[in-house]
């Protein structure tokens, strides 16, 4: 898989450009300020780095970048262009895409290492991923182990949390709920009584008045001489001319029929009178009882259908805490099972990092040694975090320490490394690491600061090394390290009508002597040719 094309159209001082990309190893050279940094620019934007409007080239109402990319499956086409507005439209072989889609697809493939990467490495928080790199039959499944096991932990700590933080709430609002159920369940209400007793307390009420009107009514009604005695009178003198008169038959049978209707209503009289309660102590006891329900209606109402519905669900969600605190119970302990599985992980972890970490050392020191840092040595150191303090990196903190000279004593990068020697060393890194990822283009921008002759020469060999099983791409100051190249392009700027303009061209043969000899000496006199070929020469026997 290799980056076989790149096209540029307005983008900085760049107004056109078609770049052809060999397999191996290319190399860009020019002048200083000749435009280097805006190709690297343009292959950012492929990778989904964020876009700038200003560097759109002015005048222009977008930039545009096209990348080729051939791939086992055949090629992928990539497209970014960058509006001056700073809006960015993106697109994988001819179909619309996100800036991610186009990170996610061709990050993995290019891998760029500029001055900003090579000084990452002061920053110990970057030194596991290169070990890990280098261990990649041993650490990287113990690390996806503990990665899990830290995911299980961190999921059942929050559920526990989760669950504390429910029950502390229902638990604020138990003492509620419990006084809710006690008032009602003191008061035992049943549905509907309220309207049942708020019936009955006419009666209770006015029990007295009542009965006596029902004993005045059966009086005259069945008493003697009484509605009835007459009535029946009333009758029996009709019965003696009975069958004489229909019309008065009629009457006749009506008199009768309101004797049995008055002899009912006084029985009925007699039976409400001989029923009423007159019983003061059953009235205050109603009374009472209706208080009570009214209390329990005015808190938690307004029906009392409505009191036994708060009840019920106050009961539920008691019942819901005390299964809440079951849980809770169960999830401290799952918390406690999967940090002591976590704790296994993080063991298995830091002993095949412990193992891998003198090797991966004596690999880093015998390409150290092959650019021109004999001697030079690194460490990997191993502290160990605590428990509260591990990251998904693991349960220690790895840092490289570093001397740069036999018998100098090994101390972090960051206070002992110089520019040239941390550039190296991520070569190095690279070096070992080359086979362990996905990326099958490797962009090296700076690699050379700092250094220069036989260093420099040091440097060129192992990026050709690189190049035999990906394709690497260099920009560089060296002629030392351009002779390796594979295909050597040049960055030029040109002034046309006052405009500064970048252009890159190809160079073979004499015109690739000419540019190697500018880059050695800053002319193209014949002795600096003659260093430029014999330079050459020694690379490509190599």
């Amino acid at each position: 898989m290799i980056l076989d094309e790149l096209h540029i159209r307005d983008l900085a001082l760049i107004e056109e450009a078609w770049i052809e990309l060999g397999p191996g190893m290319t190399v860009l050279t020019g002048e200083t300020g000749a435009g280097k940094t805006v190709l690297l620019g343009a292959l950012k934007l492929l990778l989904g780095e964020r876009a700038d409007a200003t560097s759109v080239r002015s005048g222009a109402t977008e930039a545009l970048v096209e990348g080729r990319i051939l791939t086992s499956e055949g090629e992928l086409l990539v497209r970014r262009r960058v509006s001056a507005d700073g809006r960015s439209r993106c697109t994988l072989d001819g179909e619309l895409a996100t800036v991610g889609a186009l990170a996610a697809r061709v990050g993995p493939i290019v891998d760029l290492h500029g001055q900003h990467e090579h000084q990452s490495l002061l920053s110990p928080s970057t030194h596991v991923g290169h070990l890990d790199a280098w261990a990649r039959e041993t650490v990287p499944p113990t690390l996806a182990a503990y990665r899990a096991a830290r995911t299980a932990w961190r999921v059942s700590v929050a559920e526990r949390e989760d669950l504390r933080r429910r029950l502390d709430v229902a638990t604020v609002d138990a003492d509620r709920l419990r006084r809710l159920v006690a008032e009602v369940a003191a008061v035992d209400p049943r549905p509907g009584e309220d309207d049942e007793i708020e019936a009955r307390m006419p009666t209770l009420q006015h029990a007295e008045r009542l009965s006596e009107a029902a004993s005045v009514a059966a009086t005259l009604l069945r008493g003697e001489g009484g509605a009835l005695d007459l009535i029946a009178q009333a009758g029996a003198a009709l019965g003696r001319v009975a069958g004489i008169d229909p019309e008065l038959d009629a009457l006749a049978a009506q008199v009768v029929q309101a004797e049995a209707l008055v002899d009912d209503s006084g029985s009925s009289a007699r039976a409400y009178r001989d029923g009423v309660e007159h019983d003061p102590a059953a009235l205050d006891a109603a009374q009472s009882r209706l208080s009570a329900l009214a209390a329990l209606k005015r808190s938690y109402g307004p029906a009392l259908d409505d009191v036994l519905a708060a009840a019920k669900d106050a009961a539920a969600a008691l019942g819901s805490v005390d299964d809440s605190e079951s849980a809770l119970a169960a999830a401290h302990a799952r918390v406690g099972e999967t940090q002591l599985a976590l704790e296994v992980a993080a063991r298995a972890l830091g002993d095949a990092r412990r193992v891998a970490g003198p090797q991966f050392a004596e690999a880093v020191g015998a390409v150290t040694s092959e650019l021109a840092m004999e001697g030079a040595r690194l460490e990997v150191a191993f502290s160990e975090l605590t428990f509260d303090s591990w990251t998904d990196d693991g349960p220690d903190r790895v840092e490289f320490l570093f001397s740069p000279a036999p018998g100098q004593p090994v101390r972090p990068l960051a206070r002992i490394a110089s520019g040239g020697e941390i550039s190296r060393v991520m070569l190095a890194l690279k070096g070992v690491t080359s086979g362990s990822d996905a990326a099958c283009v490797l962009v090296f921008d700076e690699v050379d600061a700092g250094i220069g002759g036989a260093t420099a020469t040091a440097v060129g060999a192992r990026l050709a090394s690189l190049a035999t099983t990906r394709q690497v791409i260099v920009v560089t100051h060296l002629a030392q390290v351009a002779v390796f190249a594979d295909t050597h392009l040049v960055v030029q700027k040109t002034i046309d009508g006052g405009t500064a303009m970048t252009t890159v061209v190809p160079v073979e043969g004499e015109s690739r002597l000419s540019e190697l000899a500018r880059m050695l000496s800053g002319d193209d006199s014949e002795t600096s040719r003659a260093h430029a070929a014999e330079l050459l020469d020694r690379a490509q026997r190599r």
